[in-house]
């Protein structure tokens, strides 16, 4: 299958260009930069020059694809929108996998799925409008497909290397939020890549959690963090105040309690989690 992706230079877009190459497609990536083409094309992929805001050159990439997978992060809601109404249109009947998260369902009281209410924090409340208008081409003949990953770690670990391993590093203790007792929702970067390359053979309409089903502790995942940078049972605990002054809004999301299970993809689309022990490839082990 010929696939257009867009944030293909990113953390999860450079897994799932390898996964996508390892299954046989044949990849077009969006790359806004030289740096990022050459990410691309070393990864694979044949660079197509271009940004989120471009979007005739988004539609035209869609058009030339089979599939087209959205990795890349806009600035706002309706710059996402736009992205995605011109690769939609431009894909047509072709399948349309779109990029949300789940943290827009809030505290989850326990394990949930996909059918759960949505209750996102500020930082995330944009993605409904948008996930719904993608979700609604599917009563027009198109194929959208919406994968939303939980927290990522695995290899560059991105949101928690900044906010959690860096700032550990340089205080010399890890932080976590309150007591620590909420629950983290991860997933391997490798998994949700497999994940993408699963998704564009879904049925429209079809929404997906990403997350490896082992869900533990913030205090754990931090007790892990501290132990791989060698301060080993060294971790700080944050008012949820000193968190936001801190981190800026996204704190409200690292401090949600969430537990979710990835039983909808296992069972729709055969996709098995590889990766269940994330406190010991977040220690390093």
């Amino acid at each position: 299958m010929k696939i257009f992706l867009t944030g293909g230079s990113g953390y999860i877009g450079k897994a799932t260009i390898g996964a996508l190459v390892r299954h046989g497609h044949t990849v077009e990536a969006l790359a806004r930069n030289d740096r990022a083409a050459e990410t691309v094309a070393s990864l694979g992929a044949a660079p197509v020059r271009g940004g989120l805001r471009d979007l005739s050159v988004l539609n035209a990439a869609a058009a030339r694809a089979e599939a087209v997978i959205h990795l890349a992060q806009a600035e706002t809601g309706d710059e996402d929108l736009a992205a995605a109404t011109a690769m939609q249109d431009g894909i047509g009947t072709g399948a349309y996998v779109h990029t949300g998260g789940t943290w827009v369902y809030g505290d989850t009281d326990g394990v949930v799925d996909e059918t759960a209410p949505w209750n996102p924090p500020p930082v995330v409340a944009w993605r409904k409008p948008v996930e719904e208008a993608v979700l609604r081409r599917a009563q027009q003949g198109g194929r959208p497909v919406v994968v939303q990953p939980g927290l990522l770690y695995g290899g560059e670990n991105r949101l928690i290397d900044i906010f959690y391993t860096g700032p550990g590093r340089e205080a010399g203790a890890v932080p976590y939020i309150g007591d620590g007792d909420n629950r983290w929702a991860l997933v391997h970067v490798d998994d949700i890549a497999e994940l993408y390359a699963a998704a564009v053979k879904a049925k429209p309409g079809s929404v997906y959690v990403g997350v490896g089903g082992v869900n533990p502790t913030a205090k754990e995942c931090a007790l892990a963090i501290a132990r791989s940078v060698g301060l080993d049972g060294k971790v700080a605990s944050l008012t949820l105040e000193q968190a936001r002054e801190q981190m800026g809004p996204i704190a409200d999301a690292f401090a949600l309690d969430q537990q979710l299970t990835p039983a909808r993809a296992e069972a729709e689309l055969g996709w098995v989690p590889a990766h269940t022990d994330p406190l010991a490839v977040l220690a390093g082990e």
